[in-house]
Formats: structure tokens, sequence, C-alpha cells
């Protein structure tokens, strides 16, 4: 009997070192996801105020606004498309190299890349209104907080929508990609209205594989390899943030 309650008292000592590993790798993960969309927004935001100006140009782009020089650069010359494949070019980069960098360096290109992105997305300080841009992140916050809670919490395995998903995420990049040259309206609204769900859906999937990717590997104690994990895990939350924002930002924005 001394020896089974030693087994009980020994198995529950491990579920919570587990438990409480895990709420510090979820904060680690949340923590790092926070500090990329800060670093995103400031330079979004940073890029966007040095490419306009109230000084009258050649390009205006709203009453009393027009297009400095930088602006001019960026937004209307071939640079335009360096800008916009960037981050897609270096988030496929990041999953080239992650194991070969250390945990503190692969943070480092994260951040970067979030600096990166925010360069990309600066073009929507142009076309729509600061006030909707405020109010559509809160509501993509408060969309994410609840979809990340509920991957968090559920009992049902959402794994099997892993597949699902990721088909609906490249038909969606390549009709974005098409549309590009088509300027479609519709085709812009359909896009939409499915990235939308993909990345809700995205959201919840990802926040359980991150939970349930630690509890298969807290065992093993491998610190370098949670430092890492944390990090993509908090790659993946981000680029579903940043992309349920930019697909809501078509419906709720104001353009200017």
């Amino acid at each position: 009997m001394a020896d089974y309650r030693t087994m009980n008292a020994g198995a529950a000592t491990r579920t919570a070192d587990i438990d409480a590993g895990l709420r510090a790798h979820m904060n680690k993960v949340y923590g790092t996801m926070s500090v990329g969309l800060l670093i995103t927004a400031l330079a979004a935001w940073a890029l966007a105020n040095l490419s306009v100006s109230a000084v009258p140009s050649e390009f205006q782009i709203g009453a009393n606004e027009y297009l400095t020089g930088l602006g001019q650069t960026l937004y209307n010359t071939p640079l335009k498309w360096v800008l916009m494949f960037a981050p897609l070019a270096m988030v496929f980069g990041f999953g080239a190299v992650i194991n070969r960098l250390s945990a503190a360096a692969a943070q480092t290109y994260f951040y970067a890349y979030a600096a990166v992105m925010g360069l990309s997305l600066s073009s929507i300080f142009l076309v729509f209104t600061g006030m909707s841009i405020a109010q559509t992140f809160l509501i993509t916050a408060i969309a994410f907080a609840g979809l990340s809670l509920w991957g968090y919490t559920t009992k049902k395995d959402i794994s099997g929508w892993g597949a699902f998903l990721i088909m609906g995420l490249i038909g969606v990049i390549i009709a974005s990609i098409v549309n590009i040259f088509l300027g479609s309206a519709l085709m812009e609204f359909v896009i939409s209205v499915v990235g939308v769900l993909i990345f809700a859906g995205l959201t919840a999937y990802d926040t359980q594989r991150i939970k349930t990717d630690y509890i298969a590997h807290a065992h093993a104690m491998d610190t370098e390899w949670l430092a890492k994990s944390a990090i993509m895990g908090a790659l993946n939350l981000y680029l579903d943030f940043v992309n349920l924002f930019m697909f809501l930002l078509q419906f709720l924005g104001n353009r200017e």
C-alpha cells in the first residue's frame, strides 16, 4: 500500500510539474507573440508616417495628403513587390534554418521578421482610416483571444482540422496572388470570407497543437527545444492574428 501511495504521489507531482511548465510555456508563446505584434504595429505606423506629407507632390492620396519621395519609391516602383513578398520569403527561410539557430537567434529572427512584416503592412495606413484600423485590431484581439482560449481548453481533438485548413490556406494564397492582377471586387470579397474562416480555425488548431506538443515533449526537459518550440508557436499564432486582422479589415475598415 505504501508503494502504491508513493507511486500515486510521484505521478501527481509529475502532473503538477507538467501543468506548471505548460503555463510557463504558453506565457512565453503569448508574450513573444505580443512583442512581435507591437514591433509590427510600430514599424507599420512609422513607415506610413515617413511616407506621407502635407507638402503637395505629384502623388496625392487624400485630402491634403501626398506621398513623400520615400513613399513614392516604396509604393509606386517595383520595390513595392519586394516589400510585399519579403515577409513570405522570410517565413519560409525561418522554417529552413530554425534547427540550426540557437533559441536566442531564433527569437531575434522572429522580431526582425515582425519588423519586416510591419513595413510590408504600412500601406494600410494610406488606405484605411486610423480609427477603423484601431477598431478592427480590437475586434481581432477579442476574437483571437476567444478562439485561442477555446483551442486551449477544449477536450475535443481538432488535430484533424490541420490538413483541411492548410489546403484552404494554399488556395487563399494562390487566389490572392491571382487577384492582384485581376482586381476583382467579388473575388476579393470571397477570399476575405474564406480567409476569416480559415484563420479562425487555425487559431484554435495552432493553440491546441502548441499545448499537445509541449505535453508530448515535456518529459525530455530539453530546454533548448522547448525554447525554440515556444518561438515557433508564437510565430504561428502571430501569423494567425495578422492574417485574421487583415481579412477582417477588408470588411470593417473605412477607406480614406
